[in-house]
């Protein structure tokens, strides 16, 4: 990367203030850039869910993965509920989401309670494990929600074999005119879901698979307690990368939880952080991270620059720390300060591997937690930042109540922040299609096939704040 000016700026910058140049480009298409990662994490897109109790849980995980992407699952869960969550993604379908089932005689008020856990917006009415009927909210409009389910189903359901290929499924559903259908095994057992848009994007995205062709998922730990204890039981699970996280990742206890995590000889590469200097990097590094987790203070959920005034505008920081961690022969995530499909490509040509997303996904049916609804009837879930004292509370509930009471006093994060769904794009699979296409055609006017092409021949500029304002589109005329 280089700034169009042959010389960076002596202030830091972050992803508002720069822009790409268009470059000579003999990539044409879109659909021709390459966005695999090289630094062994396995994701065929540079998209990492955040570590984030409101963000990273098990439909987060299969959905990410099933596209390319790794969901990190937090330090505060217990390591049983880690490994369940691990072997529930590891048994999930390359193809296939996985069905929200009920039986006939459940009501509509609890179909109406579980609709929104996934994105595909359906109930599978199964009788002895075979779908009998489907159940969507149109369906539950205007019911009484003591009403069963076999007296408002659609029973006029299409099933799909489990041998079917996307291209197939997609043109049967379309002749059929059904936006979704069950799909069955040879014995007409339910195993799976399939809507006309996930066959699309089946043909389109590339599961992140480990060695033996299950999904990928990783898990992090802090610094603090058991740490070789918690990460040889974390490893023992079977996740595919271990972040060792921490909000000061420059600080001695990470070096030691490093090098403690390190003996234990883990055979899938090791994350850090956080950190937003070269130093930071070579230290880190040194204690034996493979992959350097960038950021202070960016996040949404995060008030340590207006409680600290410590932390670092993004795009510099990536850029720093990419160009050491790849002296020494490592890697960076960008983590934090993401808002739109621009500040990832930005990020990817500042030289990070994967971009790391929080917030931005909190608001989707994958993300844990229930879906409320304001006094708008718009939808939302909340997000909170995991250094709050909501966060706090539940890692520190085996504290005494004095101890929890003294470390609540000094939160930095938000307890809770309503992150709103998008009527049009709910999903996060909706969210991938936007940034995906923005990095890949990022890519194209940049001249490159792939993320390292991306960093090695980006053109930054730096704008004004009226520079940004111009290229934010209207919605409604001036």
């Amino acid at each position: 990367m280089r700034f169009v000016h042959d010389s960076a700026p002596s202030w830091d910058l972050t992803y508002d203030d720069v822009f790409m140049v268009p470059s000579r480009s003999d990539v044409a298409s879109r659909l021709d850039v390459d966005l695999s990662t090289t630094d062994g994490t396995g994701t065929t897109i540079p998209i990492i869910a955040a570590n984030m109790t409101a963000v990273s849980g098990r439909r987060m995980a299969e959905t990410l993965a099933r596209r390319g992407g790794l969901a990190i699952i937090p330090q505060d869960i217990p390591i049983d509920v880690v490994a369940d969550v691990v072997g529930f993604v590891k048994s999930r379908h390359l193809v296939f989401d996985t069905p929200i089932t009920m039986a006939p005689t459940d009501t509509v008020g609890e179909a109406i309670n579980l609709l929104p856990k996934r994105a595909h917006g359906a109930v599978v009415v199964v009788d002895v494990d075979k779908p009998v009927g489907v159940i969507t909210e149109a369906d539950c409009t205007d019911v009484d929600r003591f009403t069963q389910l076999h007296r408002v189903m659609s029973t006029d359901v299409l099933t799909l074999p489990d041998s079917v290929d996307p291209r197939q499924a997609f043109d049967r559903l379309h002749e059929g005119r059904h936006r979704l259908a069950p799909v069955v095994d040879a014995t007409g057992r339910l195993i799976g879901i399939l809507t006309r848009t996930a066959a699309l994007r089946a043909t389109l995205y590339q599961p992140a698979v480990d060695a033996t062709g299950r999904l990928r998922v990783g898990a992090a730990i802090g610094v603090n307690g058991d740490v070789a204890g918690r990460a040889e039981a974390l490893l023992a699970t079977g996740i595919d990368v271990l972040v060792v996280d921490t909000a000061h990742g420059h600080q001695e206890r990470m070096l030691e939880a490093l090098r403690l995590v390190r003996k234990l000889e883990p055979s899938v590469p090791i994350a850090a952080g956080n950190v937003v200097s070269a130093e930071g990097v070579r230290d880190l590094v040194d204690a034996g991270a493979d992959i350097i987790k960038v950021g202070v203070g960016p996040g949404a959920m995060c008030t340590t620059r207006m409680m600290t005034g410590v932390g670092r505008p993004q795009f510099s920081a990536v850029l720093e720390c990419a160009v050491e961690a790849r002296r020494l022969d490592r890697h960076v995530w960008a983590d934090g300060g993401v808002r739109h499909p621009r500040d990832v490509a930005l990020a990817l040509a500042a030289g990070a591997s994967n971009v790391m997303i929080g917030s931005w996904f909190a608001g989707t049916h994958e993300s844990p937690g229930d879906v409320y609804r304001d006094p708008d009837g718009r939808l939302f879930k909340e997000s909170f930042g995991m250094a709050s004292a909501r966060a706090v509370r539940g890692r520190t509930e085996r504290d005494t109540a004095f101890e929890r009471a003294r470390k609540a006093l000094f939160e930095e994060g938000i307890s809770s922040s309503r992150m709103y769904l998008d009527n049009e794009r709910p999903g996060v699979e909706d969210l991938l299609d936007r940034i995906v296409a923005g990095v890949r055609s990022a890519c194209t006017y940049a001249g490159a096939g792939s993320i390292a092409e991306l960093h090695e021949r980006a053109v930054v500029g730096v704008q004004s704040a009226a520079g940004y304002a111009e290229g934010q589109p209207l919605h409604i005329s001036w």
